[in-house]
């Protein structure tokens, strides 16, 4: 296990940097309960999962909390069995929890960057804030102390309503929401198929130095962990807005080519990788070898971005 989980951090660490972006400071997090109806026969059981939306001045990012909390704890369980290990061995079962999808909106350059994870690495594809034709109403409602005004529009196949604050002017929301004058705080689509329920707000805790850092995660109030969110890139602050440099550039087309080549074969697909890494190394030591076991694919009939209605 201590073999596979060094090759792995290997592996991560030798991947190509994707391209300098400026990082932003975040000003505040905004919490969600996330739900999605994947199946439509099994309506009463959607997909959910807790996710925030760390916004700076300039920049957005929307990731999954509880792949955060998730990382963390597995980061911390690993680096104590470490220090008690007599023999250096690791045994430990990771848990899957959390998308490890990530959306990064820059609305200045009218950007957007998705982090997609496969198997051992983190892929960045670069594409265009979609333009989004908002009508705004003169409801309003407030939400964690915040005045917020309602806006809707169709987008992505559905009916959406949306609340966003003015409070906070970057124009940017959950997913792939943006373009009101505010943060969106809260969304959903008509049917309630997809929903981002605000579920909190607080405000950003940064280290201006590495030892700042407490060594345990904070809990905030609600007894969720507020500090220690990150793993992409370690020795970095988790509330500043920046993408990971520890991913590789790629395109959509090039990035399904690759997740149908994993679905094919796993094994083959993991251990090609291994054995470029191993081959580039040049130290003359065959690849491990390896055996992954890929569980059967979730139901999803109702994808949260639909087809047109011709």
């Amino acid at each position: 296990m201590k073999k596979q989980f060094l090759l792995c951090t290997v592996l991560l660490s030798g991947t190509v940097i994707a391209w300098a972006q400026k990082p932003d400071t975040a000003q505040v997090l905004v919490h969600y309960k996330f739900s999605h109806v994947r199946d439509t026969t099994n309506r009463e059981h959607p997909y959910t999962e807790n996710m925030i939306l760390i916004v700076g001045k300039n920049a957005g990012a929307y990731k999954s909390y509880d792949k955060r909390l998730q990382d963390a704890l597995f980061k911390k369980q690993v680096q104590e069995q470490e220090a008690n290990s007599v023999d250096g061995h690791v045994n430990i079962q990771r848990r899957s929890s959390g998308s490890g999808t990530e959306y990064y909106q820059f609305p200045n350059g009218k950007k957007m960057v998705r982090k997609e994870p496969l198997l051992f690495n983190n892929y960045l594809i670069t594409d265009a804030l979609p333009a989004i034709d908002w009508k705004i109403s003169s409801d309003t409602a407030t939400f964690g102390g915040l005045h917020c005004q309602k806006a809707t529009t169709h987008f992505k196949g559905r009916d959406y309503t949306a609340w966003f604050s003015p409070d906070l002017p970057l124009h940017i929301g959950p997913w792939k929401l943006n373009g009101l004058p505010g943060v969106i705080v809260e969304a959903y689509d008509t049917k309630k198929e997809v929903d981002f329920k605000f579920d909190g707000i607080e405000k950003a805790i940064i280290f201006t130095k590495k030892g700042d850092r407490p060594a345990n995660q904070a809990s905030d109030s609600q007894g969720r962990m507020a500090v220690m969110i990150g793993m992409d890139d370690e020795d970095s602050d988790p509330n500043i807005i920046q993408l990971p440099t520890k991913a590789i550039r790629t395109t959509e087309k090039e990035f399904v080519n690759l997740q149908e080549a994993m679905r094919k074969d796993p094994n083959a697909f993991a251990q090609s990788m291994i054995n470029a890494h191993s081959a580039s190394q040049g130290d003359g030591r065959p690849a491990p070898k390896i055996d992954i076991k890929i569980g059967p694919p979730q139901v999803i009939n109702n994808q949260i971005e639909l087809p047109e209605k011709k």
